[in-house]
């Protein structure tokens, strides 16, 4: 299957998504529902607020979150798939025992990322890792085409900013 990303845009597209600020709070909306004004640090308390303040600013801007009156901060339509692709990712990781066989989800979900980020630009788009074992190829490809799939769907994430005119 081939990829409309450049390697810029996978670049991009991987750093975004495997911020572990931003997996933290899309994880954690998913899992227990909107966070209400004024609770982000208290529900995040590992995550300093530079890293709270960025990863909600950047969820909002690529329009993972939105901000629901009544309820808080909730995830939109792109920010749930991305939930289940997370887990998807996660859960594939675990079963291979990558990059340990104890580790942070973040940590899992960063490494997946890696695995895949060479294949996902125009230029290797056949060029997935090498694994070895029982079906890690094939698992890891799935999760690159849903991967390709929310990509396709949420073309912002993947966007490289254009750079700021100097003054």
């Amino acid at each position: 299957m081939s990829t409309p990303f450049t390697p810029a845009e996978v670049r991009h597209a991987v750093e975004l998504l495997a911020s572990r600020s931003l997996i933290r709070l899309v994880t954690e909306i998913d899992d227990n529902g909107a966070i209400p004004p004024r609770r982000l640090a208290g529900t995040l308390p590992d995550l300093s607020t530079h890293q709270l303040r960025s990863a909600s600013d950047t969820a909002r801007a690529h329009g993972l979150v939105r901000i629901a009156p009544g309820s808080g901060l909730e995830l939109t339509e792109a920010g749930a798939e991305l939930a289940d692709l997370y887990d998807a990712m996660a859960r594939w990781a675990r079963r291979h025992a990558v990059p340990a066989p104890v580790c942070e989800f973040s940590r899992r979900i960063r490494h997946v990322l890696d695995l895949m980020a060479p294949s996902l630009s125009t230029e290797r788009a056949d060029a997935l890792s090498p694994l070895t074992g029982d079906g890690a190829e094939a698992g890891l490809a799935r999760a690159r085409t849903l991967l390709i799939q929310w990509l396709a769907d949420n073309p912002q994430v993947a966007r490289v900013p254009e750079p700021e005119p100097v003054a």
